[in-house]
């Protein structure tokens, strides 16, 4: 029951936090629940192009194969996964605002953290669960952020190809970068290269929520 604790009370706290930042015209709870669910059945397509991409990459060494690793295998693979899913729900009539698809994207994608935190907590113990309380899952968020915010402007805004290659790119970019310097195992001081990324990705999350917010049409009702 505590491990199983362990790894939800971060994604409820964090899926809080923006549920909470929906000024305007909140989300029903139910709808919140599906993007929810659909996040969490996003890790069954991830782990699938996870175990294809490692097979390929299986026999490279060295710091290209680590970026390969870090981008292909694992970010872009979870971030496609995601992002299926969240381009299924910003389809629907109730996402009538931009912030939306920061919020719904966000919850798909800790939907995904918490199946993935349930597995490093069982596996690795409570340690684990609670370091990534303050470091994977919220980097989870910040990636999702990104691609919501692209891909409600291709909603909103038009553009659709252009602005959805920028939602898949920029959270594959932000994922791949927080992974890689996690990764890297000889060099220690460039680890901190991931908890810049994740600063990185916060900053920007917190921009992005407020330019949504703002162009909000709800705002002046």
């Amino acid at each position: 029951m505590i491990p199983l604790a362990i790894a939800a009370a971060p994604v409820i706290f964090i899926l809080f936090w923006f549920y909470h930042k929906d000024k305007f015209q909140k989300e029903p709870l139910k709808m919140m629940f599906f993007a929810f669910f659909a996040g969490c059945l996003s890790i069954l397509p991830a782990i699938i192009l996870e175990t294809l991409w490692a097979k390929w990459n299986l026999d490279q060494k060295g710091i290209f194969a680590l970026a390969i690793y870090s981008y292909i295998v694992i970010g872009f693979s979870e971030e496609i996964s995601k992002f299926y899913f969240v381009r299924k729900i910003m389809s629907k009539s109730y996402v009538d605002e931009p912030y939306d698809g920061i919020l719904y994207s966000v919850t798909v994608s800790l939907g995904f953290a918490f199946v993935e935190n349930i597995f490093y907590v069982f596996e690795h113990g409570t340690g684990v669960g609670i370091l990534r309380a303050f470091t994977a899952v919220p980097a989870h968020s910040t990636f999702a952020a990104v691609m919501g915010y692209y891909m409600s402007k291709a909603k909103f805004e038009g553009n659709v190809f252009s602005n959805n290659v920028k939602a898949i790119f920029g959270a594959v970019l932000l994922h791949g970068s927080y992974d890689y310097f996690l990764f890297i195992e000889n060099m220690p001081l460039i680890k901190i290269g991931a908890l810049v990324s994740l600063i990185l990705g916060i900053i920007i999350t917190r921009y992005a929520i407020k330019i949504h917010n703002n162009s909000s049409p709800f705002k002046s009702v």
